[in-house]
């Protein structure tokens, strides 16, 4: 019996492909360029090819492994973070200015050991003991701390940044005629703080946004006097529009 010949599928050789595709991703990145340089500044471009070069000096043929993507930043993108980190700088310049100037008015309050002014990532925060702001247990704003308010409220006029108060307080109980619990007071202690900051300084009233938290979120410790004080507080804070710069 004759055998019958067994006729084994032959199958195209298609290594072609991988250079084909490499050829391909190379004549993308030239037109890419091209565009590049007839659209957008030297600075701009320089950026542009540093992608570039970041992109092919860690990718091998576009159809190995996973492959590789091409990260394209719009030129317009280009100028909005640009904007943005034009804008951030001035803010942080406006913020410094600020902080210098409400640090002047409180070393002549005679309030330094009291009242501090710090810039942080989210804000200029200015953060008043309550021994400055009220009596014991009690959330109506002394007349001696006036002065010191409407300057800030003046300095803070500079800008319209959001502004936030918050209101905070020790881990000893309390229960008054008029407050039942600390958060009660720690509330409304912020809130006569923003509605002397609008009616008798002048801010906007669609600045502010005001928070208490009670004993809930102490900075110090609350085993000692000294940590109690430093706790009964009211925070206002001018909120960054812009991230800050590192």
């Amino acid at each position: 019996m004759a055998r019958k010949k067994i006729h084994q599928e032959e199958h195209a050789d298609e290594t072609w492909l991988l250079p084909y595709a490499d050829l391909l991703t190379l004549l993308l990145a030239l037109f890419i360029v091209m565009f590049a340089i007839s659209n957008v500044d030297k600075e701009k471009f320089e950026k542009l090819s540093e992608q570039f070069g970041a992109v092919f000096a860690g990718a091998g043929g576009i159809m190995e492994g996973g492959g590789s993507a091409i990260v394209l930043v719009p030129d317009s993108d280009l100028l909005t973070m640009e904007a943005v980190k034009d804008k951030s700088s001035i803010e942080e310049d406006n913020m410094l200015g600020i902080k210098e100037a409400i640090e002047a008015e409180i070393e002549r309050n005679a309030f330094s050991d009291r009242v501090k002014v710090a810039l942080d990532k989210e804000g200029l925060e200015i953060a008043i003991q309550d021994i400055v702001l009220f009596n014991s247990s009690e959330a109506k704003i002394l007349n001696s701390v006036h002065p010191l308010l409407l300057q800030i409220a003046k300095t803070l006029g500079d800008l319209d940044n959001k502004i936030k108060v918050v209101g905070h307080t020790d881990n000893i109980p309390i229960r008054t005629e008029r407050y039942e619990s600390n958060w009660e007071l720690s509330a409304m202690r912020s809130i006569n703080v923003m509605n002397f900051l609008v009616e008798q300084g002048g801010l906007e009233p669609w600045r502010f946004s005001i928070e208490g938290f009670g004993e809930y979120f102490p900075k110090y410790d609350n085993s000692t006097e000294e940590g109690r004080a430093k706790n009964r507080r009211v925070e206002i804070l001018l909120i960054r529009k812009y991230p800050a710069e590192n």
